[in-house]
């Protein structure tokens, strides 16, 4: 499944960039941890949904405990999870008080950038295919319906795999810990967007 891009114009008038597209992803759904947990399971897995639920529990708990008592968390191949902080000056080192200078806490990923796994932007772009929304909405709209005899079709396909999907472009935003300077939100979650729809 590729990943799907939707492209939008920059409308803030007093921006450098205003005027220009610029491509965002949108997610097809999120899956919930109670999905990722069963998703695991089935992969040729000897342990169940109810034992990959209780290990990642474990370790959603274990890594928080350990980000909180001030270290960075490798997660395998992944990358490593850290804290941040945003804080506003103080005029003098004396004067920074953590109580009220310190701002929030955030939780940060930095991707792998090892041999066996580079997770880095550049890598990530190599492995991925992708596709307009604009495209699988058009697509959608010229398929063959299944109870059109005259056209045949197929309705229990809802494969939305583009058939000449592109690895091109250029990165216009994002950061290791998602988001981007052209849209999107501060999580880098993006928005949801239903191909069946």
């Amino acid at each position: 499944m590729p990943v799907f891009i939707k492209v939008s114009q920059n409308k803030i008038t007093d921006s450098k960039s205003y005027g220009k597209w610029y491509g965002r992803v949108v997610s097809s759904k999120t899956m919930t941890y109670q999905e990722l947990c069963k998703h695991m399971s089935e992969h040729n897995s000897v342990y169940g949904e109810d034992v990959c639920l209780g290990v990642a529990n474990k370790l959603q708990n274990c890594m928080l405990e350990q980000l909180l008592e001030g270290k960075k968390v490798q997660f395998g191949e992944l990358g490593v999870f850290y804290l941040s902080v945003k804080s506003t000056g103080a005029d003098e080192e004396e004067n920074f008080n953590l109580g009220v200078n310190i701002n929030g806490l955030y939780l940060c990923f930095a991707p792998s950038r090892t041999d066996v796994n580079n997770l880095s932007s550049k890598m990530l772009k190599k492995k991925a295919s992708f596709m307009n929304v604009k495209d699988l909405s058009e697509t959608k709209a010229k398929k063959p319906s299944a109870s059109d005899p005259t056209t045949g079709g197929d309705s229990t396909s809802t494969d939305p795999t583009p058939t000449n999907p592109t690895t091109g472009g250029d990165n216009t935003g994002g950061g290791n810990t998602g988001g981007s300077n052209t849209g999107g939100d501060d999580n880098g979650g993006g928005d949801d967007y239903d191909p069946n729809a």
